[in-house]
């Protein structure tokens, strides 16, 4: 009977480390997204950073020989 009891009490330890940690595990990346959602993704590129944002004009056979070499 007292195996019993013990087996109940380590199953209820091991329980409730399981739900702590997983509380803790919850709230840190909870944390994390709340500090990572105030950067701005869009912010204008600083140092020697280059934006870009220009697109050749590749003429229509060119297009069709990237789209068909490539399967795009």
């Amino acid at each position: 009977m007292q195996t019993i009891f013990r087996a109940i009490y380590e199953i209820g330890k091991v329980f409730i480390i399981f739900v702590l940690c997983t509380f803790l595990f919850y709230y840190v990346i909870k944390a994390l997204h709340q500090e990572y959602e105030k950067l701005d993704r869009y912010d204008v590129p600083q140092g020697s950073a280059v934006k870009v944002f220009h697109q050749e004009d590749n003429d229509l056979w060119e297009r069709l020989n990237i789209f068909f070499r490539l399967g795009e």
